[in-house]
């Protein structure tokens, strides 16, 4: 059984470094990946090179964006604001990663069993591609990583005040959204009520219930996006920030990739990495 485990553990790592490799190269070259679907903006840029494709259409942000992954704004200060309550709760959060002291058995994110990414988390980390749908009342946001949507309400209607008290709603994952133009060219919108359950990004900066996110969604012209990302949370930091200033690019060929968490094999990969002397059935071997 063990010969079986080291085989799938080389087999995976083996396999992980080719799709790295792969994803660099294109990054490096401009090629976009197979599928007609770029992973990231240096893949969109290249494939379309740097054509504006004209003038902006007004209140109009329909189709698929490609870009972002992360983009951050320059040195984030999130250590540096966090109040003591927001430092007390980032000290229990346990990321894994290259970069991170904590190994795969010890980490806690709770997207390592494919729990919801959430938001603001799905727009700070990994949004390689997103839909947006418009209606009368709202603008629906659909993601490529997990396939999930959230509303965005354009009908004039107030965020909820009573979430989480007694008859109130609920908290949520993605939380509920508001959205007004300002301008021809900039969808503004506010979001509330997300669960503090959920990190801010990948890191494990945390968020308390309290958060308040705005995003401004700019249509510089035909081809090209920006995203803005600010987060104010009275809780956890001392006075809001910009997290997040991304480039996206609208993409001709109007495709998603399915990228998605399967929860069964996110628990064979614990038990590979994090147990790699376990047994089939998760136990333990004995010493």
């Amino acid at each position: 059984m063990r010969n079986r485990v080291v085989v799938l553990t080389a087999a995976m790592g083996l396999a992980l470094s080719l799709s790295i490799s792969v994803k660099a190269q294109n990054a490096e070259t401009g090629q976009a990946p197979q599928h007609g679907v770029a992973q990231r903006g240096a893949s969109i840029y290249g494939q379309l090179g740097k054509d504006s494709g004209g003038p902006a259409p007004k209140h109009d942000l329909t189709g698929v964006w490609a870009g972002g992954g992360g983009g951050r704004a320059a040195a984030p200060p999130w250590e540096q604001l966090m109040t003591p309550w927001g430092k007390a709760r980032f000290a229990l959060n346990k990321p894994e990663g290259t970069n991170s002291q904590y190994s795969v058995a010890e980490a806690n994110d709770p997207t390592r069993t494919c729990d919801p990414v959430g938001f603001p988390r799905n727009i700070l980390w990994n949004n390689r591609a997103m839909t947006l749908a418009q209606m009368p009342d709202r603008v629906v946001e659909l993601f490529q990583y997990q396939k999930v949507w959230r509303e965005i309400f354009t009908d004039g209607r107030e965020l909820p005040k009573d979430i989480g008290a007694g008859n109130g709603q609920d908290w949520r994952y993605y939380g509920y959204s508001v959205g007004h133009w300002d301008g021809d060219f900039t969808l503004m919108v506010d979001t509330v009520g997300t669960d503090e359950r959920t990190w801010l990004d990948n890191s494990g900066h945390p968020h308390s219930n309290d958060l308040r996110v705005q995003e401004q969604y700019t249509r510089t012209d035909r081809n090209d996006m920006e995203l803005t990302v600010t987060l104010n949370d009275p809780v956890a930091y001392t006075k809001p920030f910009v997290a997040m200033k991304s480039n996206f690019r609208w993409l001709p060929k109007q495709q998603f990739e399915e990228q998605l968490c399967i929860p069964s094999e996110g628990l064979a990969y614990l038990s590979i990495i994090g147990d790699p002397a376990g047994n089939a059935d998760g136990s333990s071997a004995t010493h």
